[in-house]
């Protein structure tokens, strides 16, 4: 006997709600990935295929994804996508399109800029930062930010020789911090960290940090564990089910509880600027964002939420980027010993031990401006750029793109590209030389390019350059005895050199 529909159902519901929930879900599940599916037909990007929810989570490498990626354009290189300069991807709800080549990186940064000008809301950044600050705000938001930002950089030496005098100094408290371990093995990290975050310090907050400063050091370290705990695969899980791991332990939870602790600092500091504001004297950032909100008629995104976030950012941006770029020169150094002695044989002719390395000096160093340049390629620390988003439906390389992809350009790929390099797997500063002198390269993106260009790029080559001639100028680094030096590299936010041993050794004249 036959039983009607309508009995059989709620029959079922009552009797096996388990099942009947496994088999609803595996109704959603294939219908999801029937959906993904047909993106092949209306002319998407190509990429490996995922499964349904997570996508292609399972297939990422999160100790190394920049050669996972590689691996994935090598066999979508067979397919239509000439070379994989076109991939997409997918984790969760969220799709990425992956450009690689310089034509097309060129295409979604200049060309359609006010395409992909906006940064996505990622659901680990949104949790942190929501959608403040300079590098995750858009629009007007971030338009209003970014220019008061940088005419308050710029009103603190940003470009000038208070800046350029403010760095020497710091190189001086540097190189007595390294002469203090007598020539035995070290590891720089918080040296450097400390040196570099020194300058953004004295911008943001009005002073330096000596590097004995048991709490600054603290919250150099939290520093340096967000940066490295964003690549978790908890963080990453987060980003495809936060609203269930918001309640799961991980190193997510740690994640978000180190960045609370850098937020409270700030927050700190701030307290402390409102107290002691002077009407008469502006001494840093902080200040100077305080006064603008004490103004009738400013835009509605400068308000003290802002503020604690945009100084976080400078804070951090100002901070990781250029020391992780030290740290790789300085490994460089100790493994290519014929031309760190290069390096320092220009420093000895244009500067001498007499005085300290100025910007002035940098025309006349080519060698040693392309071994910054080529420390900055080979390090390779931000290999994805900073993300944009799709604002509206486009086009790119003949592929549909819709509104919301989340767009990564291939810095690894066009930094290691053979066509731009004659050598680039190898460490060599010929690349950017030309009969003896320094040659730009179009194929050379550290800071990015178009509006949404690094920040900090001016303050970052200054820091990089006085820093890097300074300390070549007073010591020679190596390896310790015995000991050999490895490339090996942490994946986070920044692509960092792992923890190493250096030995200084003070240069005699």
């Amino acid at each position: 006997m036959q039983l009607p529909l309508g009995t059989v159902l709620p029959s079922f519901w009552e009797k096996s709600p388990l099942q009947t929930l496994l088999f609803l879900s595996a109704i959603l599940l294939i219908l999801a990935q029937y959906l993904k599916n047909r993106k092949q037909h209306l002319h998407y990007p190509p990429g490996p295929p995922g499964l349904p929810i997570v996508g292609n989570f399972f297939q990422i490498d999160f100790k190394n994804p920049q050669i996972g990626i590689q691996k994935v354009r090598s066999e979508m290189g067979t397919k239509s996508s000439p070379k994989g300069n076109v991939v997409c991807t997918s984790a969760g709800n969220l799709t990425f399109l992956i450009v690689s080549g310089m034509p097309l990186i060129k295409e979604v940064l200049i060309n359609q800029d006010q395409v992909f000008i906006d940064r996505p809301q990622i659901p680990v950044h949104f949790h942190v930062f929501k959608t403040h600050g300079l590098l995750m705000s858009n629009g007007q938001e971030w338009r209003q930010q970014r220019r008061f930002a940088l005419m308050t950089l710029r009103n603190f030496g940003l470009g000038k020789k208070s800046l350029e005098y403010r760095i020497q100094e710091e190189a001086r408290y540097l190189i007595e911090a390294i002469r203090e371990e007598k020539g035995q093995p070290f590891d720089p990290h918080f040296q450097i960290n400390n040196a570099v975050s020194n300058i953004i310090c004295s911008i943001t907050f009005g002073r330096r940090f000596d590097y004995h400063d048991a709490q600054f050091r603290e919250l150099l370290k939290s520093l340096d564990t967000v940066t490295v705990l964003e690549a978790s695969w908890e963080c990453q899980l987060f980003n495809i089910f936060p609203w269930i791991m918001k309640f799961l332990p991980g190193s997510h939870q740690k994640f978000f509880r180190e960045w609370k602790k850098l937020e409270s600092f700030v927050k700190h500091v701030i307290k402390q600027h409102k107290e002691d504001l002077n009407t008469e004297e502006t001494l840093d950032f902080i200040d100077a964002y305080l006064k603008e909100l004490s103004k009738d008629d400013i835009h509605p995104s400068f308000n003290e939420e802002n503020l604690v976030f945009c100084t976080l950012d400078l804070f951090f941006a100002g901070t990781e980027t250029t020391s992780t770029t030290l740290r790789w020169a300085l490994l460089y150094m100790a493994l290519y010993p014929d031309i760190q002695g290069k390096i320092q044989a220009e420093i000895d002719r244009v500067v001498g031990q007499s005085r300290q390395p100025t910007m002035a000096d940098k025309e006349n160093m080519p060698y040693t401006n392309a071994a910054i340049h080529e420390v900055q390629r080979m390090g390779n620390i931000i290999p994805f750029n900073a993300p944009r988003v799709a604002r509206v439906d486009t086009t790119v390389a003949g592929y549909h793109v819709p509104k919301g992809t989340v767009l990564s350009t291939n810095l690894t790929a066009l930094h290691r590209d053979p066509k731009e390099w004659a050598t680039p797997e190898t460490f060599n500063p010929e690349h950017f030389l030309e009969n003896g002198q320094f040659k730009k390269k179009e194929a050379f993106l550290p800071f990015s390019i178009g509006k949404r260009v690094c920040l900090g790029e001016q303050l970052a080559r200054t820091e990089l350059f006085l820093f890097f001639t300074c300390l070549l100028q007073k010591f020679t680094f190596q390896a310790p005895p015995n000991t050999q030096l490895s490339l090996d590299f942490r994946v986070g936010i920044t692509v960092s050199p792992a923890s190493y041993q250096i030995c200084t050794i003070p240069r005699v004249m």
